[in-house]
């Protein structure tokens, strides 16, 4: 098994801002650092199941039953484009940070929840450790299990420093002005996600 490869291509695929990353920032925009602590567990939990999916020749079979592919997707987009209409509609509304801050408050468990569903919602994750983990596997069940968990440390790394980035930034990023304006370009871009998975042919 080539470590270095496998490490790299890991690394590569993680630091590409996408779904779970716009979640994450969000996230920690709303509720500080733990809800966004926790939004990087919920997706690296998430990771975890498709690694065992994958591990188990599961994820092998959603990818090849289309119907079971489609649904899936589809639920994973309509996920992304509800919380990105609700960030575009923060920025609407606007408001006092006071205000939104003891009535729109995100838990850690609310955060953990999305990260998890925002994971398990993108059966391109079952495209995409079928494809990769194998080839540094062996294809055995502990091979590509412990492959699998060593990403979701390395996802689950990263987005915890997203996560503490943009609380310590918190100060700023909250700032009336300059909070509609991350609510408005987080909303565009969960919503464009969720679009992009919907009518992607994998």
């Amino acid at each position: 098994m080539d470590v270095a490869a496998f490490f790299g291509i890991s690394l590569l695929v993680i630091v590409t801002p996408g779904q779970d990353t716009a979640l994450t920032i969000r996230n920690s925009l709303l509720g500080g650092r733990r809800p966004g602590v926790f939004t990087a567990v919920g997706v690296s939990v998430g990771q975890a199941a498709w690694a065992l999916a994958t591990s188990a020749g599961l994820a092998a079979v959603i990818v090849a039953f289309e119907p079971a592919f489609v649904a899936l997707k589809l639920a994973g987009a309509a996920f992304l484009v509800y919380l990105g209409a609700q960030a575009l509609l923060a920025a609407l509304r606007g408001g006092p940070v006071e205000r939104r801050a003891t009535h729109g408050a995100l838990t850690a468990r609310a955060a953990f929840r999305q990260g998890v569903l925002s994971n398990l919602g993108n059966p391109k994750m079952a495209v995409f450790f079928t494809s990769l983990l194998p080839q540094f596997g062996a294809e055995s069940f502990a091979g590509l299990l412990a492959l699998g968990l060593i990403f979701c440390s390395m996802t689950f790394v990263w987005l915890t420093a997203y996560a503490f980035g943009v609380a310590r930034a918190g100060d700023v990023l909250r700032r009336p002005a300059i909070r509609r304006i991350f609510d408005a370009i987080l909303g565009i871009v969960l919503v464009a996600l969720g679009l992009r998975l919907a009518t992607d042919r994998r």
